[in-house]
């Protein structure tokens, strides 16, 4: 299996891993500082880890956050249009490896009465907003992992094309080198055949002035025998 099989596998894996995804908000009440806080929670599929990270950024847009003991605090809360600068508001997380839930909630108590109704309303819609924004963030990374994929196979891509590119163009350049190479072949062939011809007529030559060369001779001898003779 290469590269691109796998990560085709594992996208498809993340895709439906993420399908169909509601945030559901429910009322819950939790005990902080020993004290009965009413709020809202959500139950959001992802690690603890990545839940809680993105809680605490999304908690720091609203006011002032601390974490105490796991327990966020956030101060001067700003909820809907208001900015309550003597309201406080309270926020957990708490989860595993699959799944984690969040909460915000606050004491009573602690806020004016004519602002409780008012905050607590929003309190749903802010815990609503921040499970879409987490869903939409995580599958905003998948997006960006598939996007990543899909540039690495298009380059890939474009690389086998200048390859295949690069290729055609060696096998042409090869063919001109054989059809050269055959008629050297066959032009070699031929030279071949006349300069074996050209040997043989040479040594044919040869022996013909050698034979005359001998003739001379003897004439020379019998011309060198007649002058001997001369008195």
């Amino acid at each position: 299996m290469n590269k691109f099989s796998f990560l085709l596998i594992c996208l498809g894996m993340t895709t439906v891993s993420f399908a169909q995804l509601t945030v559901v908000v429910k009322s819950k009440s939790e005990k902080i500082n020993g004290a009965a806080s009413d709020g809202y929670a959500s139950e959001l599929l992802g690690k603890k880890e990545d839940v809680s990270s993105a809680w605490g950024k999304f908690l720091k847009d609203i006011g002032k956050s601390k974490n105490p003991g796991g327990t966020i605090t956030i101060t001067e809360p700003a909820v809907g249009a208001t900015v309550y600068e003597k309201g406080i508001l309270y926020a957990t997380v708490e989860g595993n490896e699959e799944k984690a839930t969040v909460w915000l909630g606050l004491n009573k108590e602690e806020w004016t009465v004519n602002d409780i109704e008012i905050v607590t309303a929003e309190l749903e819609k802010l815990v609503y907003r921040f499970g879409v924004k987490f869903y939409r963030d995580q599958i905003q990374k998948d997006i960006d992992e598939a996007q990543r994929a899909s540039d690495a196979v298009d380059k890939q891509k474009q690389r086998l094309l200048n390859q295949n590119k690069d290729l055609v163009n060696k096998l042409a350049n090869n063919e001109q080198q054989k059809i050269q190479l055959e008629r050297s072949m066959e032009t070699n062939k031929l030279d071949h055949f006349v300069l074996l011809q050209k040997i043989e007529n040479n040594k044919k030559s040869q022996d013909s002035v050698a034979n005359a060369g001998m003739q001379i001779k003897r004439v020379v001898e019998v011309h060198k025998e007649r002058q001997r003779k001369v008195n």
